[in-house]
């Protein structure tokens, strides 16, 4: 993935070979200093680097060497794709599954054998000769990349570990082939094979789980790049065929038939239907498609049939900027991560001197065992020590995080953004688009009563405000119906209006400021009919020659369904919310007062909104500006949080930090308790992670040895390592299951109006045990229901079942594997739980259906 501007790219590369936090604080240091690298991040959790260069002074090849010569691998070959990845840390994740199995097994052996027979020597020799192909085969790795590291003047958890099994296991084999040494001495010589094997057996069971929990941190974008189809129907001269996705152009006719996923992003051009836009926007109602709309990419057609014309393919997309949006995001650093990586590039080299300094202190105050125990300490230091805890502290939490926003429809474009949405006090909100639906209508049209013909009036009316941009002005033009004049010398006053001219005559259309410009003033009766319409909340556009006004126009925008909810949500969060509206006081009074808003200000202009954010940061408020178009950008600009709404411009999604995909306010408050509720978990993480250390090493070292004879095992301390990290990404994890937003309802499904009569009822809750939901498409109703589904390991699986329950007439179903769960749509009758599982056994095998 790649976006350029002017000569600096950013691109994500996949980075191997990195074994813990320390490698992957190496291999972001190594990048950084690269010249023509504006800034780079690495990702452990997701073994991800994103780079940002000027492509003038370097490029992936020179990074690539550069990553290399510091003992690690970065991926720049754009044929590798997603899925290859994928089966690349599979088949990973499986070859340490099988080592951690053999490597446990005959570690227990050696234990048994150890435990049981304590002073036979045969035993002895046996656990020697078991524990060599653990230490030096199942965990060749380990010495492999110390011998890589060491080559560069470096180290990694690697080296501990390798250091640690490599000293127990070579002095252990020299108290076996020389015991004379230390009994001559009145010394008693242990042996530790037992102990090797079962570090380098639980060290490599700790990377295993912590693999396939890392794996599930990053289930939202997987999830998100399986929602484009591989292959399309396209329409060419007139007959349909099979095409890859891959050679879809722009313009190409594309046919969707009931169930199938929309494959790019096109306009309707013919028939009807309704699509499941809830992957994208987090809505789970269906979406009216008809002639002229616009249809997306990874969305799911229901039971109507259409085609559209494809407008933007592959990068081009909403899918893949979303998937773009949320790879950077999840590969970006939160500031409270620059502690982290200081302490992880130094934790390593401390460590090791941590555990030669506890040798020499035990020979030097223990002159009879001081050796033994001096070496235990070593070892079990070295073990212990648990970098990688501190470096998937943040990013898993982050990773977790940002991809439950994608699947809700918030897209977060950097961690930054997350962690100052924490602190957010104060809310700036924009009216049109963000508070309301964005679609002005016409409510009032009055003319001045002394005109006789207003025909030849409305078509100069209506030529003016098609030339305009306001979304106000489109309102005006929907409602006249007359043919459009000729229309000269045009021109825009921001935050005013527009004027014209028409056969040598100059028309105005805009609001009171634009009025005072030119010295009109209203008469009594339009005086008395303006301020009738504000106090009803609508907002009035005032028609006039340079003479007379001419008409009033009320135009009113229907507030959100959501809207009201979502202000209420944000009081309760205690936010201090604020208004900025263009429109007039009393219109923006009258709203506020609906909304319970109260802070607002009208007659705002864009320069305006940016000026009134700057005084609220000045007196200590850390503000979110909520916006959707190209005026708002400045003010998106000034704020603490910039918010966009997905239904806006597109300049106002490129500035913003947050991305609200269908535009319902609802979402902001889930953000900030998305933001409090990731912030929170890492600072969980890294109390865990540094306490975890700070105990740690200090028993292990043997300072409670003294004082109550403990001296820890370093099986013990192996185990607790690989715990560390596996209970830090758990934790992560548990975000996945917290609820964002109380206010976060299905919407009203949308019925046309010509429909009305002829709409058949669903069925009553009783006849239908468990429906989550009953909604109308195409006249008829549709059950949509979730079921658990037991027995799924892998996709191979979750595809079997997704066929079994798609091959049932009159049902659609999408089934997940993580959460492992199936969707299922009746579009024409509903099949009893006991008929679908009979369906699935049959076709796909053992796995249950549950309720």
């Amino acid at each position: 993935m790649s976006e350029q501007s002017s000569h600096i790219i950013k691109e994500s590369f996949p980075v191997l070979g990195m074994s813990c936090a320390s490698c992957a604080a190496k291999v972001d240091k190594t990048l950084n200093r690269q010249s023509g690298v504006k800034v780079a991040a690495v990702n452990y959790a997701s073994s991800m680097a994103t780079v940002e260069y000027d492509e003038q002074l370097t490029n992936c090849k020179i990074l690539q060497k550069a990553v290399q010569e510091a003992g690690y691998d970065l991926v720049i070959e754009r044929r590798v794709s997603e899925n290859g990845l994928e089966e690349s840390q599979r088949q990973q994740y499986e070859s340490l599954k099988r080592r951690a199995f053999y490597s446990l097994s005959i570690s227990t052996i050696i234990l048994v054998l150890s435990m049981s027979f304590p002073h036979e020597q045969f035993v002895k020799y046996i656990s020697w000769l078991l524990a060599t192909p653990v230490v030096f085969w199942w965990g060749r790795d380990f010495f492999r990349n110390t011998w890589k590291q060491l080559k560069h003047g470096s180290c990694n958890m690697d080296t501990l570990v390798a250091g640690s099994t490599g000293i127990a296991y070579l002095f252990s084999g020299f108290n076996l082939i020389f015991p004379e040494i230390w009994t001559s001495r009145g010394i008693e010589p242990h042996i530790y094979f037992e102990s090797a094997a079962m570090i380098v057996g639980f060290i490599l069971l700790g990377r295993t789980m912590e693999a396939k929990a890392k794996a599930r941190t990053n289930t939202a974008i997987k999830q998100l790049m399986r929602l484009q189809p591989h292959s399309v129907t396209v329409q060419k001269d007139g007959c349909p065929q099979e095409m890859s996705i891959e050679q879809i152009t722009r313009g190409d006719l594309i046919v969707v038939k009931p169930g199938e996923r929309i494959a790019v992003d096109g306009i309707v051009v013919g028939g009807a239907s309704y699509v499941d836009e809830s992957m994208l926007s987090g809505e789970p109602m269906p979406v009216s498609k008809h002639v002229g709309d616009k249809v997306f990419a990874g969305t799911v057609n229901q039971k109507g049939a259409f085609k559209f014309k494809a407008e933007k393919t592959g990068d081009d997309t909403l899918l893949a900027h979303i998937i773009h949006l949320v790879q950077d995001a999840q590969g970006s650093k939160a500031p409270i991560q620059r502690l982290v990586d200081k302490v992880a590039s130094i934790f390593v080299p401390a460590i090791i001197l941590i555990a030669l300094l506890a040798f020499g202190a035990w020979l030097l105050l223990d002159p009879i065992d001081g050796f033994t125990h001096g070496i235990l300490a070593l070892v079990t230091v070295l073990i212990i020590a648990c970098p990688c805890a501190l470096g998937l502290a943040t990013p898993t939490a982050l990773m977790v995080g940002i991809g439950k926003g994608a699947t809700h429809g918030i897209l977060i474009k950097n961690a930054e953004s997350l962690e100052i949405a924490k602190k957010v006090d104060t809310i700036i909100l924009d009216k049109t688009g963000t508070i309301t639906a964005g679609k002005p209508q016409v409510q009032s049209f009055l003319w001045e009563p002394t005109l006789i013909d207003t025909i030849p009036l409305q078509a100069v009316l209506a030529s003016l405000e098609q030339l305009s941009e306001h979304p106000l002005a489109d309102a005006i033009v929907k409602h006249i119906t007359t043919k459009p004049v000729d229309i000269t010398d045009f021109e825009s006053f921001t935050g005013m209006g527009i004027k014209g001219c028409h056969k040598g005559t100059t028309y105005l259309v805009g609001n009171k400021r634009l009025l005072e410009r030119y010295g009109l003033r209203l008469s009594p009766s339009m005086e008395k009919q303006s301020k009738v319409l504000d106090l009803s909340a609508q907002t009035v556009i005032y028609f006039a020659d340079k003479q007379q006004i001419l008409a009033l126009i009320g135009i009113s925008d229907p507030i959100k369904t959501t809207s009201t909810a979502a202000i209420n949500d944000l009081k309760k969060q205690e936010i201090d919310i604020h208004l900025l509206t263009g429109d007039n006081e009393n219109t923006a009074k009258a709203l506020s007062s609906q909304l319970g808003i109260s802070h607002f200000k009208a007659n705002v202009l864009p320069a305006d909104k940016a000026a009134y954010i700057q005084q609220l940061q000045q007196t200590g408020h850390t503000v979110a500006m909520v916006g959707d178009g190209i005026n708002d950008s400045a003010a998106l600009a000034q704020a603490d949080l910039s918010i966009a709404m997905g239904t806006g411009s597109d300049i106002a999604m490129e500035v913003a930090g947050m991305t609200i995909v269908s535009g319902d306010l609802s979402r902001i408050p889930a953000a900030l308790t998305l933001s409090k509720l990731t912030v929170q978990t890492i600072r969980q993480n890294l109390f865990w992670a540094f306490i975890y250390n700070l105990i740690s090493v200090p028993i292990a070292a043997g300072v409670l040895y003294p004082i109550c004879g403990f001296l820890l095992n370093p099986m013990i301390g192996g185990a607790a390592m690989a715990l560390s990290s596996v209970s830090v990404v758990t934790n992560s994890l548990r975000l996945r299951r917290k609820r964002l937003s109380s206010t976060m309802q299905p919407l009203s499904y949308p019925i046309e109006k010509e429909e009305m009569q002829s709409v058949p009822s669903c069925p009553p809750p009783d006849d239908i045990a468990n429906s989550n939901e009953c909604i109308i498409s195409n006249n008829q109703p549709i059950m949509k229901q979730t079921y658990k589904v037991e027995g799924m390991m892998c996709q191979h699986c979750r595809k079997h079942v997704e066929k079994a329950l798609n091959s049932i007439e009159g049902v659609t179903a999408t089934v997940t594997l993580d959460p492992p769960v199936a969707e299922v749509v009746f579009h024409d009758k509903h099949y009893s739980l006991e008929e679908l599982q009979a369906v699935v056994s049959e076709e796909a095998g053992d796995y249950i259906i549950k309720n």
